[in-house]
């Protein structure tokens, strides 16, 4: 999802670029990291590769371990041998989610999943790797060219006729598109290496998003029911306020993504599939 965008975004403003699948770089294997960046003679490399199983990951943290920490490492190594900037994507799981004020990029991570442990220890090892390093959190991601939230939501829509959707978790939809765009403007800015927060400005539950996304596929008919975290307990906690600060943005001279309401209706029409 994230990836596709990043290679479209980078693509149009007219830079070469060279994408790879799983299949074509393991990015555990700190050598083939190396020869990739190297032979591609990359000014840039961006690493938007992940265990994203949030809940598979509280039974495989290993594996998860393996892709976010050490293959965050072998990419950041790759880049700072072969002089070029390094583009790291984390998440908002690296913190507890009990704050009551937007995290700020330098607040203590405190993650309470095994996902949130190896994307924590992924930015770790990025910044003692010694890499001219950008790590870009974001959270709440949706976009086009994978499952997401507001997909799933018209899909059970339409089916059911009625969601339950929780109301007690805050966060900030964000476009993967938006984040992609994000990134190329903090490297042309030549942002100094740091720790930046890649989400939509704002806020809302869960349950008030799915509201927009349900009005917006026109679905007028459909029930949506506010219900609690308690009602949907999961095998990895997922964190209740992940509002994040963007604080470093504007130190950097470089605009922040836009309300997340606005971005909702520009990304809506791609991303649901509708003209």
């Amino acid at each position: 999802m994230l990836g596709t965008d990043v290679v479209d975004v980078l693509g149009g403003a007219g830079h070469e670029v060279v994408a790879l699948t799983r299949a074509q770089l393991d990015v555990t294997d700190a050598a083939a990291a190396r020869a990739v960046v190297r032979e591609a003679a990359a000014d840039v490399v961006l690493n938007a590769t992940a265990y994203t199983a949030v809940d598979a990951a509280e039974t495989d943290e290993a594996t998860a371990f393996a892709v976010n920490a050490v293959g965050a490492r072998n990419l950041a190594d790759a880049a700072r041998a072969a002089g070029a900037r390094y583009v790291h994507v984390s998440t908002d799981y690296v913190f507890d989610g009990t704050a009551t004020e937007p995290y700020a990029e330098d607040a203590p991570v405190a993650p309470r999943s095994a996902y949130g442990r190896t994307k924590a220890a992924g930015e770790w090892a990025v910044r003692a790797g010694g890499a001219d390093a950008l790590v870009l959190r974001t959270a709440w991601l949706y976009g086009a060219h994978g499952g997401c939230f507001p997909k799933t939501m018209v899909r059970f829509g339409r089916e059911r006729g009625a969601l339950s959707v929780v109301d007690d978790q805050v966060g900030q939809p964000t476009w993967t598109r938006d984040v992609a765009d994000l990134a190329l403007r903090l490297v042309e800015a030549a942002a100094p290496a740091g720790t930046y927060h890649a989400v939509s400005a704002g806020r809302c539950s869960w349950f008030e998003f799915a509201r927009t996304v349900v009005a917006s596929a026109g679905l007028g008919d459909v029930e949506v029911k506010p219900v609690t975290s308690a009602e949907f307990v999961r095998p990895a906690p997922r964190p209740a306020f992940s509002v994040l600060g963007t604080a470093a943005l504007a130190a950097a001279g470089v605009e922040p993504i836009g309300d997340w309401e606005d971005r909702w209706r520009v990304a809506a029409g791609e991303v649901l599939g509708r003209a």
